[in-house]
């Protein structure tokens, strides 16, 4: 099923044509609650009196013109404009190929830098996320230009791949901030992990290792993208046995997925944050998640005929 989805994420006839559909459209409705900037920041609203933070992302990768990056970069200035404005304990999640990333470096860089640092007028994060295995170096190193010039940028990391640890320990001198997921592209063995038990196993490693970094004293901010409740109470009992609290690292789960565990981790005591997603180009962002858990595939169903 799994690999059925993210062949399906990356099939351009399927991908112009699936949105158009009624029921698509409607299934989509669980991990989103609108299209438009507008209804992100409006559920963000209700979020944070419930204790949540919240993390907004507007769909789309891999330009093909690089106005469509200036537009983009724009717009994520409005963002961050209307998250200060509403007072909302918000921050924005961007990847580099939405700001041009393939076709002109240094207009990325100019972007990326110019947003991150309107971010910290405000003390917000800027994030940098992170996209299948091709970009993973490129991007790396361009987190490493960032970092230098702005510390409150953080990046993606995914568990998944088998060069992740190495990754964490390279960035462990910058004070990262790093956003730990599985990983949602299709990836061959050679570059990745491919059960869900050296998956797991590898996270909860990689979690070990960025909390010792953060018991010996380096300032790293961990967020755990997932939605593996288990997982991330195994990393609490590790933060407890090196005598930390549960506010060392957050959790960071995307919205319509497992709220009643939202909520009840926020108010046990844990950092929550809400990743709210909307745009039109939400088809193989939607795949992949749907890949992440195929089990949500019977969700997604509920919602056509609910």
């Amino acid at each position: 099923m799994r690999r059925v989805l993210l062949w399906m994420a990356a099939n351009g006839w399927l991908r112009n044509r699936i949105p158009r559909l009624w029921f698509a459209r409607r299934a989509v409705r669980r991990f989103m609650p609108g299209e438009d900037l507008e209804s992100a920041l409006a559920a963000g609203v209700g979020f944070q009196v419930e204790g949540l933070g919240t993390l907004y992302t507007r769909l789309g990768e891999n330009l093909t013109r690089i106005e469509e990056a200036n537009a983009i970069a724009d717009h994520y200035r409005g963002v961050l404009d209307a998250i200060r404005e509403r007072r909302l304990d918000g921050e924005i999640s961007i990847k580099l190929t939405q700001l041009g990333f393939d076709l002109d470096l240094e207009r990325t860089f100019h972007h990326a830098t110019s947003l991150a640092a309107q971010a910290a007028e405000s003390g917000r994060t800027f994030w940098i996320d992170m996209e299948g295995s091709p970009y993973t170096e490129s991007t790396i190193a361009f987190y490493e230009r960032m970092k230098a010039a702005l510390p409150n940028t953080g990046i993606c990391l995914q568990a998944y791949l088998k060069r992740t640890a190495a990754d964490v320990q390279r960035l462990l001198p910058l004070r990262p901030e790093i956003r730990l997921v599985k990983g949602a592209y299709a990836e061959p063995a050679s570059v990745a992990y491919q059960s869900r038990h050296d998956v797991d196993a590898n996270y909860l490693a990689l979690c070990v290792l960025i909390l010792h970094a953060i018991k010996a004293g380096t300032r790293i901010r961990l967020a755990l993208g997932t939605h593996d409740v288990r997982l991330i109470e195994q990393v609490a009992e590790h933060a407890a046995a090196l005598g930390l609290p549960k506010t060392a690292f957050e959790v960071q789960m995307l919205y319509g997925i497992r709220m009643d565990q939202q909520r009840r981790l926020a108010r046990e005591g844990y950092v929550v944050r809400d990743l709210i997603a909307y745009g039109e180009a939400w088809y193989p962002w939607y795949m992949r998640r749907l890949a992440e858990r195929p089990a949500n595939v019977l969700f997604a169903l509920r919602q056509i005929v609910g």
